[in-house]
């Protein structure tokens, strides 16, 4: 729901202020259109209905997994296409992954929406409305901005989303920005007060690998990387999740472990362990590491077994660093980590495909 708009539509008409709050309380309850919306004058609600759309998205199709997992393909007003993702657990937990771009500038090259064609930057009202569409099914309790598009590219609708999102009933304590190390917008996030976490797609611990699988890493090499990630420790006193996703024969081996290790141990402001040791006196205990089993993107690259995956987290564990592996979700729908990738929205099958 555009709220700018929605305020304008209601000045316009000599309408009290206090029925924009009215409008967007019944939204981020979930109502499903302004008909439910009863504290309003039938005359009212007549004419949003013909005046203002309910919703800057439109839905195109939508898919759910065995395992609960539901992916949206929606379209903008341009018709540009993005998707978001519900993940229910057993635990009670709703997340929503929601995208901040339609496609995204960077060609992360394990990544299916990294090979689509950029379209642009998402306001913040078409950020929410991803959120709006799955609030109106069930309550959303988390939210992680892991979808299409690099979020640190387009923080202020980001946080614009993020100021709002809170009426929905997902705290900025349980939000989480992910960001390929934006470093710019590391550090900006460091800078406000919101307590929103904070969560740096690595997946590898040396600058060549890295800028092989993610060519932004030329830009801001790891190093430069890891210090933004420290200094917004330093401030939020908030662990910073790792993301790294496992590819067979490419970052799995043991070595590359411990090379991870020694980068998520050390700190710019301090000498660095020699070249084959781990240094045991300064624990990662900015980080958190979360190895995530790779899904199929059509790419070249194969996901690790479950065993290198295992001897993977025992290496890291055994160096004092918190590491889980991520429990997949909705795979069989391709709405899995690093699968949304929407086409066209009026293509047959546009959910078939791969992507963020």
């Amino acid at each position: 729901m555009d709220l700018q708009l929605l305020q304008r539509t209601l000045a316009e008409r000599e309408q009290p202020a206090f029925r924009a709050r009215q409008v967007w309380a019944w939204a981020a309850r979930g109502a499903g259109g302004y008909e439910q919306m009863t504290d309003l004058p039938a005359s009212l609600r007549t004419l949003l209905a013909r005046e203002l759309p309910f919703s800057s998205l439109t839905l195109q199709e939508e898919a759910v997994s065995r395992d609960g997992t539901i992916k949206a393909l929606f379209a903008t007003a341009d018709g540009r296409p993005l998707e978001a993702v519900l993940m229910r657990y057993r635990d009670g937990r709703r997340s929503v992954c929601l995208s901040s771009q339609s496609g995204c500038p960077l060609t992360c090259t394990f990544c299916a929406t990294g090979a689509m064609r950029f379209a642009r930057n998402l306001s913040a009202s078409e950020i929410v409305d991803q959120a709006l569409h799955f609030r109106r099914t069930e309550a959303i309790t988390h939210c992680v901005f892991m979808g299409m598009g690099e979020p640190m590219m387009n923080l202020d609708a980001v946080l614009g989303a993020c100021e709002l999102l809170p009426d929905l009933g997902v705290s900025n304590r349980h939000t989480t920005i992910s960001t390929v190390g934006w470093i710019p917008g590391i550090e900006r996030l460091a800078d406000t007060d919101a307590p929103i976490r904070l969560a740096l797609s690595l997946h590898a611990a040396d600058d060549a690998l890295r800028t092989q699988l993610m060519p932004v890493n030329e830009r801001y090499p790891l190093v430069d990387v890891i210090d933004a990630c420290r200094t917004f420790y330093a401030r939020k006193r908030r662990r910073v999740f790792i993301e790294y996703v496992m590819l067979a024969g490419v970052n799995d081996r043991y070595e590359q472990a411990l090379a991870l290790a020694r980068l998520l141990a050390g700190s710019a402001a301090g000498p660095r362990p020699a070249a084959g040791r781990v240094r045991q006196d300064r624990p990662a205990q900015a980080f958190k590491v979360n190895l995530i089993p790779f899904n199929p993107t059509g790419s070249s690259y194969r996901g690790s077994g479950r065993d290198a995956i295992e001897a993977f987290r025992a290496a890291l564990a055994e160096h004092g660093v918190p590491v889980t592996v991520r429990l997949t979700r909705g795979r069989d729908i391709a709405a899995a980590c690093g699968q949304l990738a929407a086409t066209t929205p009026t293509a047959p099958g546009a959910l078939a495909g791969t992507g963020a």
